[in-house]
């Protein structure tokens, strides 16, 4: 396990799919969902090279049939250290026979995590060893503990309040697939309370368009939350696990999308597929800031 510090936040790592496990503040106050089996057995995984279902879970690509389960391989293996320091850590996943039998690319997936003061930034580098385009979904997967409090409190105490304040395009999902074609909206021009019925249909995801975006779960009982701030994500998830009433709530910066309802199972065609040049190297960023 790795142990990033500051004096304001202690941070924990595991190099198993390089997943943040714990963040706690000088008073000993846990922000990270501790990864009870009975309701999620995970705390916030890296999602790669898929995001959510594939159709059946398999694809093709170049006439070749492929499986591959839900938010892909990279939560299921183990990173390796580049670089370390007191405050900051490198991790790096690169591709092996196991990988190549389910996605037939070669690939480095760098994941940063970097304290600054009561934030956390976490960065994504993907670069394309490949010798031809290079196909990809990314995602995070951060689950925060709701409510903030050691001192009882409900679900339904806390709330999400989404920067810039506005009516936010959301893509349903008819679960496990999304259908961009029927596309709804959610109004956040106000704070959103959360109850465990939001989350009936799976996830409530927002098209942010790749622009920077603020999400903040916070509640009614104290001045403890956090804020997830996307910077070139082109969707957020926000999830909590129905009908189980789970007393945690995620906020997930993507960089793809679940299979639409009528995806013809070609990995070219996918939508919000990312696609990198040979050679070339893929950048994104989000940040926690934990108060």
């Amino acid at each position: 396990m790795i142990t990033l510090k500051n004096q304001y936040l202690t941070v924990l790592i595991n190099e198993f799919g390089a997943e943040l496990t714990s963040v706690k503040d000088s008073k000993s106050i846990e922000y990270i969902w501790q990864a009870d089996p009975s309701f999620w057995k995970r705390h916030a995984p890296i999602l790669f090279p898929i995001v959510g279902h594939l159709k059946d879970n398999q694809y093709s690509y170049h006439g070749q049939q492929y499986q591959m389960s839900q938010h892909g391989f990279a939560r299921d293996q183990r990173f390796k250290v580049e670089k370390q320091n007191e405050d900051s850590v490198t991790l790096l996943l690169t591709d092996s026979d196991e990988t190549l039998a389910i996605y037939p690319f070669s690939f480095q997936l760098r994941v940063t995590y970097e304290l600054v003061d009561h934030t956390l930034r976490v960065s994504f580098l993907v670069v394309n060893p490949n010798t031809e385009e290079m196909l990809f979904s990314l995602g995070a997967h951060p689950g925060f503990n709701v409510p903030l409090t050691s001192e009882g409190g409900h679900f339904e105490d806390s709330f999400i309040r989404v920067a810039p304040k506005k009516e936010y395009r959301r893509i349903p999902l008819k679960p496990p697939y999304s259908d961009p074609s029927d596309p709804r909206t959610l109004d956040l021009t106000k704070p959103l309370r959360l109850n465990h019925r939001l989350f009936n249909s799976d996830a409530l995801v927002l098209d942010l368009g790749g622009n920077e975006t603020t999400v903040m779960l916070a509640n009614t009982l104290n001045d403890h939350g956090v804020a997830v701030t996307l910077f070139n994500a082109p969707y957020v998830g926000i999830w909590s696990p129905y009908p189980k009433q789970a007393p945690f709530a995620c906020i997930e910066p993507w960089w793809g999308l679940a299979d639409t309802v009528n995806a013809d199972g070609q990995f070219e065609n996918k939508f919000a597929i990312n696609r990198l040049n040979v050679n070339q190297t893929f950048k994104a960023q989000y940040e926690i800031s934990f108060f």
